[in-house]
């Protein structure tokens, strides 16, 4: 987990963590325990300011479970544009749908997991001298 996190982010992650929705939950049965693919998630895992339903840190993917709560919501596009901007890869599923068609779901992810996915935010960052990237003589191109 990240260093620095507010104290009532972290509460909140734990609240939520204790009280999960029943998609959540029954999303969760099959995500534990590296139980889709060997992939490893966490659940209700703070991110930032946000905390993120389940996130699997090393494919950088992120699974919700939205209820109505979530249509056309504005707040979902800055989280989603701030997790992007740290290298997540978002997936969302309605609640009925995870409920209703869960090997659709359970597809879906699987699918996210094993194709590309974009490179860790830190490796995004300009080459570093002290680690040998670029250059370390001073020179430049030009």
């Amino acid at each position: 987990m990240e260093v620095g996190y507010t104290p009532e982010t972290l509460k909140r992650a734990k609240r939520l963590r204790r009280e999960m929705t029943d998609a959540e939950k029954k999303l969760w049965v099959h995500l534990r325990d590296q139980r889709l693919g060997g992939f490893k998630f966490r659940k209700q895992q703070p991110i930032g300011p946000y905390i993120a339903d389940f996130v699997c840190q090393s494919r950088r993917l992120i699974v919700e479970a939205d209820g109505s709560q979530h249509l056309e919501s504005a707040h979902d596009l800055c989280r989603d544009a701030f997790l992007m901007s740290k290298g997540y890869r978002v997936l969302r599923f309605w609640n009925n749908h995870i409920l209703l068609e869960m090997d659709g779901v359970l597809t879906a992810i699987h699918a996210a997991l094993s194709g590309p996915h974009p490179p860790i935010a830190a490796q995004w960052a300009p080459p570093s001298p002290s680690r040998g990237e670029g250059f370390s003589d001073g020179a430049s191109l030009g």
